[in-house]
């Protein structure tokens, strides 16, 4: 068995590719058509994979079916690998339990699911239930790779059923009050941006520790589990404490960082990015393959006059002298950037950069009752400070239910998803990779 710690390239595109298909991918037939359930017509939840965040979303159902009768909603099915938790999130919401999703999606045929599986099954399972006719709320990342996010996007286009991904800040109407004052130019040109997400857990993040009842020969699905993923020997740690493996996650950038660039690409209007670097390291860490420190510069073409295709490529930079033109310098184009986004991420230390967006002519804050923009020293005379307060907003799960009877529209919905996941995803292959990766946003392709 290959170090998966060290998969080239071509393995990336193999396994995001091919290797979903190997688990079902288009296995109920051609996608059945969107359907908007009224408000007076019970929308039947089903919740998939329910360890730690998705036993999480089964409470959270519960109590809203409980306080909030109006949103006229009802739990009828759990799916897990783990006998153990399908039975137990089975007996609190009443329901059905199952081990394998398609057989929930053929039985229970509920009309919109929760995914919360490891993030190697976001793209099977989301793709299954979009073909059944399903609507789909999302954990994130939306996909582990950048190319499996194309594909949920391109379905839930040809469905059109709602989809949302489960980075619940986006809710957060700070960040739409953000985007109004960005595209209103209120900071003048932009420059660069900064987020992150910081903890400092001891002996290391995602050690939620070991299920020793869980035993695969008895009441655990380890090669369902597993899925499109290397085929390894059973072992406990990858099973209950996955994120430290890259074969399930990709480490600080699905986890924690594609909380961060989600909102930050709501509060700056969603873009694909040209250019992605990323570096870290294993400092306080050494039980996992992915880094507990992980930095990353993102890099975006200005949204106004993005480039119709974007090549690298030697220029020639020129001067006018008097009537002559002299040639002066020789340079590589890596890209015509709009700004920058700069992100880091540690599981060792809870000090981190605050959230910034900055402009030529002002810096926007988030602080207090909603977003703060206080001019530079240099346009002080011509622009005074902003403060904007949040408005009501739906919240994340409440805004899933409504965009399903087509009130709203969901707040990260499938593009902004997938536009933030192809940063993500190309933010880990360029720390594994030891390269900078570039992408055309207008051929939607990878190249370097």
């Amino acid at each position: 068995m290959k170090d998966s710690s060290k998969m080239p390239r071509r393995d990336f595109i193999k396994r995001s590719a091919v290797g979903a298909a190997a688990v079902g991918l288009g296995a109920l037939g051609a996608p059945a058509p969107g359907s908007v359930l009224g408000a007076n017509e019970r929308i039947r939840f089903a919740v998939i994979g329910v360890g730690g965040r998705g036993g999480g979303h089964v409470g959270e159902l519960l109590d809203r079916i409980k306080n909030s009768p109006e949103v006229n909603i009802k739990l009828t099915a759990v799916c897990d690998v783990y006998d153990a938790r399908a039975q137990g999130n089975a007996q609190r919401c009443g329901g059905e339990a199952y081990r394998d999703y398609r057989e929930l999606i053929e039985k229970a045929k509920p009309d919109a699911v929760v995914i919360a599986t490891p993030d190697h099954w976001h793209a099977p399972i989301s793709l299954d239930c979009l073909d059944a006719g399903i609507h789909v709320y999302c954990e994130k990342p939306m996909t582990l790779y950048w190319e499996e996010a194309k594909t949920v996007y391109e379905r839930v286009q040809s469905t059109g059923l709602a989809f949302q991904v489960g980075a619940q800040g986006c809710s957060d109407d700070v960040f739409w009050q953000a985007q109004k004052q960005v595209k209103a130019g209120a900071l003048g040109k932009l420059i660069w941006s900064q987020t992150g997400a910081y903890r400092n857990v001891p002996g290391g993040d995602w050690n939620y520790g070991l299920d020793f009842n869980a035993d695969p020969t008895k009441n655990l699905d380890w090669n369902l589990w597993l899925g499109s993923a290397p085929k390894r020997p059973f072992e406990l740690d990858r099973y209950c404490n996955f994120r430290k493996y890259w074969d399930y996650s990709g480490g600080l950038a699905t986890d924690l960082l594609y909380h961060s660039l989600s909102h930050m690409q709501i509060a700056l209007g969603p873009q694909f990015p040209i250019r992605v670097v990323a570096s870290g390291g294993n400092y306080a860490a050494f039980d996992r393959e992915v880094p507990d420190c992980f930095h990353v510069l993102i890099d975006y073409p200005p949204e106004e006059n993005a480039p119709k295709s974007y090549q690298p490529g030697e220029q020639t930079l020129t001067a006018k002298n008097g009537d002559q033109t002299v040639e002066i310098s020789k340079y590589r184009l890596d890209g015509v950037a709009g700004h920058t986004m700069a992100m880091s991420a540690t599981g060792a230390n809870e000090q981190g950069l605050p959230e910034l967006i900055r402009g030529e002519e002002g810096t926007l804050y988030f602080e207090g009752p909603g977003v703060t923009i206080r001019p530079e020293r240099p346009y002080q005379d011509k622009r005074q400070e902003i403060q904007v307060a949040r408005e009501p907003r739906s919240d994340h799960t409440l805004n899933f239910i409504n965009s399903i009877r087509g009130t709203e529209k969901p707040h990260l919905d499938a593009l902004t998803g997938y536009m933030t996941e192809v940063a993500i995803a190309l933010s880990v292959a360029s720390y594994r990779e030891k390269k900078v990766k570039l992408f055309d946003p207008v051929k939607q392709k990878v190249i370097q």
